[in-house]
């Protein structure tokens, strides 16, 4: 026979400091877990939207970023020849060669903040899709306009509409915002690449985006500009590339939410034992009546770890009650590929909050299995005895 699961809820009614508070510290580590996994998602999730799998993104031969490649004008113009390049309406190739430098910009809030100042050609908005402007508009060629990223307005002063952004020694009028689904250019400056290049690099840019004709021919495309003499460059699939910048980060994100979550942890684990332990012992009586009535050992054992598992579900449905407020908070921090800040937002998915539930039972399960084989393991006779005395 099985001990009805009514008599666990009924147990824990009738201790509710003990289980509350047992519950809380279990919740506190669920909470935190779920948020420093939820930091990581969120950084992740804003490279890999930067990249489309439709584009490549150039790079001079053995450049491992865009700040440390360099493509001159001649490559450029020979890449926009090549026949697997998508047209426009107009037969116009899609491809926009980019300057990309990172430059030192006051925050808002006090101190520095490194900043991408992204030179780009008309056909970048075409190139990249997801750019949309959300107030303004785009900057004009040859005018010394710039856009600013959603994200970036809030963080960065001057960057309002009409406002002047100094940089590279000059004034920049900012006529516009735009966003890009939350990905890693919301935290970028926008400009016309001809204006950009004099002032900091000369005649020379960064990379080269391009929209493939055939997107599924990747490996063919990338083989033919790699196998290029003339180009001397690295084909990387746009999407990949962007993400692999926050595989080191992302690791080291996931680490520390799974070691400072374990470390507290333990400490709640030793709670949910010492509850447990205290339930086994005042409930003697009850554990010798049903060993009595016929309930095996392992039914009692199973009932007291199914005990704690309930106190520990209450723990990791309060921690993801607490961690659901950071979804969707903004926070920002160093890409190290580029060395430029990266804005983006706190990602608490349903499968994470799964997570942070499965983390909080598997902490009920260890916390309950002593005192549960210490109440399985009794003696009936002397567990009748308490009930005699």
């Amino acid at each position: 026979m099985k001990i009805p699961i009514l008599y666990n809820l009924r147990s824990l009614r009738a201790r509710p400091t003990a289980t509350l508070t047992t519950a809380l510290g279990m919740a506190l580590v669920v909470a935190v877990f779920i948020g420093m996994m939820a930091l990581s998602l969120g950084f992740q999730a804003a490279l890999v939207e930067t990249g489309s799998t439709e584009n490549i993104l150039v790079l001079r031969r053995g450049a491992d970023s865009e700040l440390s490649s360099g493509i001159n004008r001649d490559v450029a113009n020979a890449i926009a020849a090549l026949p697997f390049v998508a047209k426009d309406a107009s037969g116009k190739p899609l491809i926009s060669p980019e300057t990309f430098v990172v430059v030192g910009l006051e925050r808002r809030s006090g101190g520095m903040a490194n900043v991408v100042i992204r030179g780009v050609s008309p056909e970048a908005f075409d190139v990249r899709t997801g750019i949309r402007i959300t107030e303004g508009r785009t900057f004009r060629p040859g005018s010394g306009e710039i856009i600013v990223g959603e994200t970036l307005v809030t963080r960065v002063p001057n960057t309002e509409i009409g406002e002047s952004l100094r940089f590279a020694g000059r004034d920049w009028e900012v006529v516009g915002h735009f966003e890009a689904g939350g990905s890693s250019f919301e935290s970028e400056v926008w400009g016309e690449n001809e204006l950009f290049m004099p002032v900091f690099r000369g005649q020379v840019f960064q990379t080269v985006a391009l929209r493939m004709e055939d997107p599924s021919a990747f490996e063919g495309v990338a083989e033919t500009l790699e196998a290029d003499p003339r180009l001397a460059v690295d084909a990387h699939l746009e999407r990949e590339f962007y993400a692999n910048q926050g595989t080191l980060l992302g690791d080291i994100l996931r680490f520390l939410a799974v070691f400072i979550a374990g470390v507290m942890a333990i400490g709640a684990v030793f709670g949910a034992v010492n509850t447990m332990y205290s339930a086994v012992d005042s409930r003697a009586p009850e554990i010798g009546v049903l060993l009595a009535l016929g309930f095996k050992p392992r039914s009692v054992m199973a009932s007291f770890v199914v005990e704690s598992m309930l106190i520990a579900l209450l723990g990791g449905l309060i921690g993801c009650l607490i961690a659901l407020p950071i979804n969707g908070l903004v926070t920002s921090t160093t890409n190290w590929n580029s060395f430029s800040e990266v804005a983006f937002a706190f990602r608490v998915t349903p499968t994470l909050l799964v997570a942070g539930i499965v983390f909080a039972l598997v902490m009920g399960v260890i916390g309950g299995f002593l005192p549960a084989r210490r109440a399985a393991r009794r003696p009936v006779v002397e567990a009748l005895r308490e009930v005699g005395s």
